[in-house]
């Protein structure tokens, strides 16, 4: 109940917010009309279609935006007609014979005859519905999110038309004020006329800058009237706490903010959760089909039929997150041992970041990390619904009969894991199976972590998931911002300084010498970055307690702290040699651009 007021709150705050601005004029061209008949079935049409539409977007794939856009353009082309009725009504009547027609009709639709028209407010209620971009704060963040990982369902579909009711509200509010205005100067000869034309002039304008994308761009950016924080402070209000809670092994997917609405998924863990193998291992359901995936590498489609008598191990992984890296030595080591004796090992990369989706970034990924076996592209999440999965990484295993017998979350008890492929492999009838253990060769940001010396929590930079910022209250979302880094910060704490933009899921540096101060307690620390727009390096300085790293540089690090950020993907800063104690880790970078993304540490 609390997701869905949340929900409507969000919707209402809309009227604040710069992406409402390009189609208020269609709202208002109905101002001076009876509310029921006139503003109130626009309103109607513009809710129950953004709440269709919104829903099928996020969980439709590509083809729902594709079709989507051609929706829009003859939404545009609608709205501007009616525009120009408004302005130019003469102009209307030199037209072709059908637009004549239909100019006369959408004239009378707007009141020029004062007989209002509910059919056509409804009609001009779904064409805004469709043009209707809303800024994608947090709480349209949080809804979108989580329908991309349930997929489409009658709670989503709430949800989403709770927030257009929300905004439709604010809006009749705004058009019965309007509407007493309108009366006030109608009284004056000839204002009526003005007016009308004004707001044809209006809706002309708000078609151009949707045309233009405006509404989505350049209104978002640079609005000094930005909603993210209220609607942090209503989601921390609502829920009693933050909504992501500390980001380990929590199944949500966060708006990401290069993406025309945003998009997806959410956490890993460093903590671990498994199902203790027994010595029979029990059944826990069939394994789910694998036919989501929006690509497969290094294989064809694999499917139950390729898979009969094979015993699998799935493995969810995404390329950047630390956790995944670091159980990679021993998912592949499992894959080369037992290939020939049965075992298919399949990966399944489901994006945490928008970065992650573009296929060469995980193809290039596979490459340097050496992945051979098949990996299915799960970038719609069909996969991690289908086998209802919350956990980054996550290893599933199979048997012969196509049957779930065990599963694993987080990193760790890698001799279980591989004596329950054992008992499989002897199960679907494997003559030698080995009994000895792997011995998995993990260097670099793959080592295993002390986690004994592990005290600070993965964080992200991001305000969906943002937590332990210094100062609380300066958090700027989704606009650039000036930030000053407080000179003491307590453990875990963490601040920027210089000149960011901080979207839903990172933040982007706009000027040199803009810096990420981070007071940490771990062996490891690792930041997942990516260069700017253009794709050229970004170069940075790391100090830990204000001097150069030294022995303790990571591997994408020097011993004088310096660096380059060349592609997007998961950097090692730090490694420890000596003493593991509180520490002040500082990045500037010297160039801008970079957008930084999440915290891990090892």
């Amino acid at each position: 109940m609390w997701l869905l007021v949340l929900a409507y709150l969000g919707g209402v705050l809309t009227i604040v917010s710069p992406c409402i601005l390009p189609v208020l004029p269609f709202v208002f061209a109905r101002t001076g009309q009876p509310f029921i008949k006139s503003g109130l079935p626009l309103l109607a049409g513009m809710a129950l279609t953004f709440a269709l539409v919104a829903t099928l977007a996020a969980v439709g794939g590509g083809w729902v935006v594709q079709v989507n856009q051609y929706g829009r353009w003859l939404a545009l082309l609608f709205v501007a007609l009616f525009g120009l009725t408004l302005l130019l009504p003469r102009l209307a009547e030199r037209l072709t014979r059908p637009l004549v027609s239909a100019g006369s009709r959408l004239s009378e639709a707007a009141g020029q005859d004062n007989r209002p028209h509910p059919g056509a407010s409804f009609l001009i209620g779904v064409a805004t519905g469709l043009l209707w971009a809303p800024c994608a704060g947090p709480i349209l963040g949080l809804i979108l999110t989580g329908a991309a990982l349930q997929g489409a369902s009658i709670a989503t579909t709430l949800l989403l038309l709770a927030y257009a009711a929300g905004a439709a509200t604010s809006l009749a509010a705004a058009l019965l004020l309007g509407g007493k205005v309108f009366a006030l100067m109608k009284r004056s000869i000839g204002t009526g006329e003005w007016i009308r034309r004004g707001l044809g002039a209006a809706m002309l304008a708000g078609v151009a800058a949707i045309a233009l994308g405006l509404d989505t761009g350049i209104l978002a950016r640079v609005s000094t009237a930005s909603t993210g924080g209220l609607e942090q402070a209503l989601v921390g209000k609502l829920s009693g706490k933050s909504p992501h809670g500390n980001g380990t092994m929590m199944a949500q997917i966060p708006a990401a903010d290069d993406a025309a609405n945003g998009s997806m998924m959410a956490a890993g863990g460093a903590m671990k959760m498994a199902a203790k193998a027994p010595g029979s291992l029990p059944v826990e359901g069939q394994l789910p089909p694998l036919d989501g995936a929006v690509q497969w590498l290094n294989s064809a489609p694999l499917d139950a039929q390729a898979l009969k008598g094979k015993v699998v191990l799935v493995d969810f992984w995404t390329y950047s997150c630390i956790n995944c890296l670091r159980t990679l030595p021993y998912v592949k080591a499992w894959a080369e041992k037992y290939k020939d004796q049965g075992l298919v090992v399949i990966g399944v990369h489901a994006p945490e970041f928008a970065f992650e989706r573009d296929v060469g970034n995980v193809t290039k990924a596979m490459k340097e990390l050496g992945i051979n076996y098949p990996v299915a592209i799960d970038n719609d999440y069909r996969i991690w619904r289908a086998f209802n999965n919350e956990y980054w990484p996550a290893h599933y295993f199979a048997d012969a009969q196509g049957r779930i017998r065990y599963h694993h979350f987080g990193e760790g008890d890698y001799a279980e894991s591989e004596r329950v492929i054992q008992q499989l492999l002897r199960e679907a009838g494997a003559k030698t199976v080995a009994d000895g253990l792997i011995n998995a060769d993990a260097q670099g940001v793959q080592l295993a972590p002390d986690m004994n010396q592990v005290l600070s929590p993965e964080t992200y930079v991001g305000y969906q998931r943002a937590e332990h910022f210094v100062p609380e209250t300066s958090l700027v979302p989704d606009k650039v911002a000036a930030y000053t880094a407080p000179t003491n910060l307590a453990l875990n704490d963490w601040s920027l300084g210089g000149q960011w933009a901080v979207g839903a899921e990172r933040a982007t540096a706009s000027a040199p010498a803009s810096r990420i101060v981070y007071r940490f307690h771990a062996r490891d620390l690792h930041l997942v970055l990516g260069p700017g727009t253009d794709g050229k390096p970004v170069r940075f300085k790391v100090t830990i307690d204000g001097q150069a790293p030294g022995d303790a540089h990571g591997v994408d690090v020097a011993p004088d702290g310096s660096g380059q950020v060349t592609e997007q993907r998961l950097y090692q800063l730090v490694r420890q040699t000596d003493e593991v104690k509180d520490r002040t880790f500082n990045i500037e970078f010297l160039d801008p651009g970079v957008s930084a993304y999440a915290f891990t540490f090892g």
